[in-house]
């Protein structure tokens, strides 16, 4: 591992409670473990909370203050690669503290990450506090591209990946920016197929659709699907 990755998994594991890695687990688990690793890997737990995570990361930024964009990028794949969920958390919020380094092509990375997170834990924040951000500050020809990987996203058969293209805009949405026409017509399509098939993986992207109807409910009562 490089040093700042080894920093990180050390300190998490200085964190670490097994009381809470089976509490963690416990709750977890069973989705991760079933569904998320079809390569049979499982997913581990140090028990670190979340705030020993967003402190640790934060702690690293401070001990490495010179990472580039492409240092950063790098690391958030060194974290990611052991199926471990705190450093998969450590990875997001990593990301997270350094969305305005972010660029257009990072989403191939981001789309590799969200195929292999499985938990809507890891899921949401990857695509609420990374992709979205990420999305809403490209420029024209970046955004372009970028809406053609979500419209991807969307109509893909991983329901991690299409929940995730659902949930991006909705910082900008309740921010009172984001484009509601295009989360409209994505929503109404995950919809469509989700009556059609009546599966419970199809459930996972529709359950978006309605996380984000219901804040933008609160937030922009004006819109209507």
């Amino acid at each position: 591992m490089t040093d700042a990755a080894d920093f990180i998994d050390l300190a998490l594991q200085r964190e670490s409670s097994w009381l809470r890695a089976e509490e963690t687990e416990a709750r977890l688990g069973a989705q991760a473990n079933g569904e998320a690793h079809r390569d049979g890997s499982g997913l581990k737990f140090y028990g670190a909370s979340v705030g020993a995570v967003r402190g640790t990361v934060r702690d690293a930024l401070r001990r490495y203050p010179d990472l580039t964009h492409d240092s950063i990028t790098a690391l958030s794949s060194e974290l990611w690669n052991e199926p471990v969920f705190e450093r998969r958390l450590a990875a997001i919020v990593l990301l997270q503290s350094n969305a305005a380094l972010l660029t257009n092509t990072d989403l191939t990375r981001l789309e590799g990450f969200l195929r292999t997170a499985g938990l809507r834990e890891l899921v949401d924040p990857l695509a609420v506090d990374v992709v979205g951000p990420l999305v809403a500050r490209l420029d024209v020809v970046g955004r372009v591209r970028a809406d053609s990987v979500l419209d991807r996203w969307v109509r893909d058969p991983d329901h991690w990946l299409r929940r995730a293209a659902l949930l991006s805009p909705l910082r900008a949405l309740r921010a009172g920016a984001g484009d509601w026409v295009t989360f409209v017509r994505h929503g109404r399509a995950v919809l469509a197929e989700e009556a059609e098939a009546m599966h419970d993986a199809d459930a996972i992207a529709a359950e978006a659709v309605a996380l984000v109807r219901a804040d933008v409910a609160k937030h922009r009562p004006e819109l209507e699907f």
